[in-house]
């Protein structure tokens, strides 16, 4: 019974549009992948990503599981396709992190709409952070390895920005949707280029892109909550 309560709670609060994009995108996913004959493992983190997404964007805390279940199939593919920034990126930090963000985000949730309370950085904090992630995946792009890939520095900005996003996320503030919007945008270019190169991970792409237009609707729908934080 309590299960029940769990999963009817994480769906509070959506708006109608909401409860029916979320299902036709994962179907979408699914139909376009079994007909591009992808992998299987690419399919399975392409809907436990989006689901992620959908319910981080929601304030859930449930999130959290399907993130763990989308990293461990994203580090096996990120391996295959020599993206190594990204393959130690959710070996070593996101897996480690969405542990940390359960317990994290299950100490400020709103008992009303059983989703977390909302923040934000103040503009010192936001030049900090987002002009250190700039330098330092210049940095990383130096220092990766070269042999296999000719996307260094799109693997290099896309692991930066994806451990600015990730402790972003768990602090609840809007800006992660900054921070996650280049990192889409970016992973979706990556991708392409693997798939070109032989890969057999259309849903990444797929995944990708969907995950970017996500990132900028939840951008405007964290800046409309923040602006009632009564709501929030």
């Amino acid at each position: 019974m309590r299960v029940l309560e769990f999963i009817k709670g994480e769906f509070a609060g959506w708006e109608k549009y909401e409860k029916i994009i979320f299902p036709v995108v994962i179907l979408l996913i699914i139909v376009l992948s079994l007909y591009m004959k992808d992998s299987k493992v690419a399919l399975v983190s392409a809907i436990c990503g989006i689901s992620y997404t959908m319910l981080a964007g929601k304030g859930k805390i449930s999130c959290y599981f399907f993130g763990i279940c989308a990293t461990v199939c994203y580090i096996y593919l990120a391996c295959k396709n020599s993206l190594y920034g990204n393959m130690f990126l959710y070996l070593f930090y996101y897996f480690p992190m969405y542990i940390v963000g359960i317990f994290k985000w299950k100490k400020h949730l709103n008992k009303k709409s059983n989703a977390i309370v909302k923040t934000s950085l103040n503009k010192k904090e936001f030049f900090i952070y987002f002009v250190s992630a700039v330098l330092l995946s210049a940095a990383l792009a130096c220092v990766l390895p070269k042999s296999s890939t000719n996307v260094v520095l799109l693997d290099a900005f896309t692991t930066v920005f994806s451990i600015l996003g990730m402790l972003l996320t768990v602090k609840r503030t809007i800006e992660q949707w900054y921070a996650w919007s280049i990192v889409n945008g970016l992973s979706v270019i990556m991708w392409i280029n693997a798939c070109i190169n032989g890969s057999n991970s259309f849903a990444m792409i797929l995944m990708w892109s969907v995950y970017f237009i996500l990132g900028l609707y939840f951008l405007y729908v964290w800046k409309k909550d923040l602006k009632n934080p009564g709501d929030v």
